[in-house]
C-alpha cells in the first residue's frame, strides 16, 4: 500500500497549489472595498431633489447593526447635502425627518474547483504527512458585495409622508482565478485592471492594423447652443407654518 501512496504524494507536490489569505487588519481590504462600492452605487441612485432647500433631520436609528454603519450614514449625509438639503443636528430644529433603513449590506463568496480537493489519508509511515494537498487544474472564487438601502421623508409635526426613494440595490464583484496552480488572476469592479498576485498586469499595445482603419467617431466639440434643454427641477416642498 505504501508503494501506491508515494506516486500520489509526488504528483500532488508538483500540481498542488496553495494560497494564504494575509491581512494586517481585522478585515481584508477587498471585502471593505466591495461593501463601500456597493453602498456608493446604491445611494447615488436616490433622487433627493424634492428635498432641495428643506430643513431635514436624518434619522439613522434603524441602521443599527448594519455593516460599516458609519460609512453608510456619512455617504447618505453627503448625498443629501449635495442635493441642497439643509441637515439639522436635532430633530426639533428640522421641518422634515428623513428615515433610513438597510435591507442588507454584506458580501457573498462562491467557489469552483476543477481538480482534487485537499484529502486526508490514514498515516502509512510514522512522521510522514497524512494529507494530500489540493490539486487544482482550474480554481475560481467569486466574491460579491451587496447593498440594499431605502430612505423616506415625512413632516416632523404632522407625520405625513412627503417623499420616498424606493428600494435601491447595488452590487460589486471580485473574481480570482487560478490555472494549473498559477494565480490568482484577479479582476472585478474594485480593480482598475486585471492583477496577478496583487500586481497589475501590463496592458498589451493596440497593434491591430485592420481595426485602426475603421472610421473614427466624430468627437468635434459641441457648442452650448447644441446642448439639449435641461430637465425641469422639481419644485421644493412648501415650508411648514410655524
Amino acid at each position: 500500500m505504501a508503494k501506491a501512496v508515494w506516486p500520489i504524494l509526488f504528483v500532488a507536490s508538483l500540481a498542488g497549489c496553495g494560497t494564504t489569505r494575509m491581512t494586517d487588519t481585522q478585515r481584508a481590504a477587498s471585502e471593505m472595498l466591495l461593501i463601500s462600492q456597493a453602498v456608493d452605487n446604491a445611494i447615488v441612485q436616490m433622487d433627493c431633489t424634492s428635498l432641495n432647500g428643506q430643513s431635514v433631520f436624518l434619522d439613522t436609528q434603524y441602521l443599527d447593526g448594519t455593516v460599516d454603519k458609519g460609512y453608510v450614514i456619512s455617504t447618505l449625509r453627503q448625498h443629501l447635502l449635495t442635493n441642497g438639503v439643509r441637515l439639522q443636528d436635532e430633530r426639533k430644529s428640522a421641518d422634515y425627518v428623513v428615515e433610513a433603513r438597510s435591507g442588507g449590506v454584506g458580501t457573498d463568496r462562491y467557489g469552483l474547483l476543477v481538480g482534487i480537493p485537499q484529502t486526508s489519508m490514514p498515516a502509512v509511515i510514522p512522521g510522514q504527512p497524512t494529507q494530500i494537498p489540493e490539486i487544482a487544474l482550474i480554481k475560481r472564487t467569486d466574491m460579491k458585495g451587496i447593498a440594499k438601502l431605502a430612505v423616506f421623508a415625512y413632516e416632523r409635526k404632522s407625520g405625513n409622508m412627503v417623499w420616498q426613494s424606493g428600494l435601491t440595490e447595488a452590487r460589486s464583484n471580485l473574481k480570482d482565478t487560478w490555472v494549473f496552480g498559477a494565480g490568482p488572476f484577479s479582476r472585478g469592479s474594485i480593480r482598475r485592471t486585471m492583477e496577478l498576485a496583487g500586481d497589475e498586469l501590463p496592458r498589451l499595445p493596440f497593434n491591430n492594423e485592420a481595426a485602426k482603419k475603421l472610421p473614427r467617431a466624430d468627437i468635434s466639440p459641441v457648442s452650448a447652443t447644441d446642448l439639449p434643454e435641461p430637465a425641469p427641477v422639481p419644485m421644493p416642498l412648501p415650508a411648514l407654518e410655524r
